[in-house]
């Protein structure tokens, strides 16, 4: 499969040409294992017995990835590789790269080759593109929303299991950030923690003693006297949980640039722009990943 990326920069709907976007892709190899378990849980046991019925096995086609909506492209790459997976000789010429803000009716890419692999691999590619740009989505508008404020927003754990590295992928596409891709690469000591260790002081003294130096340590807090607590012990960010505006602003006070400072708690774009002016450093949303809506896109057949 030959994929032309002459193309990659995008128009804007005034017509002005904008760069792509910077955030560099994933690896190949961190791909193909996701795109291959997804293709062989549709082809099942004996392949696409419609298509290999239907379309003669001669026939070629052209196709094109269509946006039905405006929002934020992400994963095309995966659904590039699920097409190639079925066969490597289709040929794939891109007009969108992942972070082109789409526009109802945009065209993202042509696809021409052998009509079976094109509606073999359609749908596996269609979930992974329509997800992923979903969740990219999903980041600019909360980053949107926040863009005259010094915050930025990030995703969580709360991610599907198995496509973490894609969904934080995505995230960053949609102009967002990653909080930790796991148990261990970060220390977050939270509720549970602190009542299981017997305090706060007591827990974060023994992540302190447990983890190397390199580690960074963040501490949840549900009040400003676990905040003083927190600051008075020393820890390198805050996670301030289900905080009004108000409270988050006098938390950051406290806090003062001697950690960063983190909100998080059922926030939405309509809720962001308040958080953000309390003057956090970061606001965190599970919702970007765990139940982002999908951007509607389709495979429309050229004729």
């Amino acid at each position: 499969m030959s994929i032309n990326r002459d193309n990659l920069a995008y128009l804007d709907r005034a017509g002005a040409q904008e760069p792509a976007a910077a955030v560099p892709p994933l690896p190949a190899v961190m791909l193909e294992p996701l795109v291959r378990a997804a293709l062989l849980e549709d082809l099942g046991r004996a392949g696409d017995i419609t298509t290999d019925a239907v379309v003669p096995a001669g026939a070629r086609a052209e196709t094109a990835l269509v946006a039905r909506q405006p929002g934020v492209l992400a994963g095309l790459d995966v659904a590039a590789m699920a097409f190639r997976l079925v066969d490597p000789g289709l040929e794939i010429e891109v007009l969108r790269g992942d972070g082109a803000r789409l526009a109802a009716g945009d065209a993202i890419a042509v696809l021409r080759g052998p009509a079976r692999a094109l509606l073999t691999g359609e749908r596996t590619a269609l979930n992974f593109l329509c997800h992923l740009s979903g969740v990219a989505s999903a980041t600019a508008s909360v980053a949107d929303a926040i863009r005259q404020y010094r915050a930025r927003v990030v995703c969580t754990r709360k991610t599907m299991p198995g496509l973490r590295a894609l969904q934080k992928y995505a995230v960053r596409v949609g102009g967002g950030s990653n909080h930790r891709y796991g148990l261990d690469d970060a220390v977050l000591i939270k509720d549970n923690h602190v009542a299981i260790a017997g305090g706060v002081r007591t827990a974060v003294e023994r992540a302190r003693a447990g983890v190397g130096h390199l580690v960074k340590i963040e501490l949840e807090v549900d009040t400003l006297a676990q905040l003083e607590e927190a600051l008075d012990i020393g820890v390198d960010a805050v996670l301030l949980d289900n905080m009004g505006p108000d409270m988050l602003a006098r938390a950051v006070a406290m806090v003062d640039g001697r950690a960063v400072t983190e909100a998080s708690g059922r926030i939405t774009p309509a809720t962001a722009p308040a958080v953000a002016a309390s003057g956090v450093d970061l606001i965190s949303i599970g919702w970007l990943t765990h139940s982002a809506a999908v951007l509607d896109i389709g495979l429309d057949h050229r004729g």
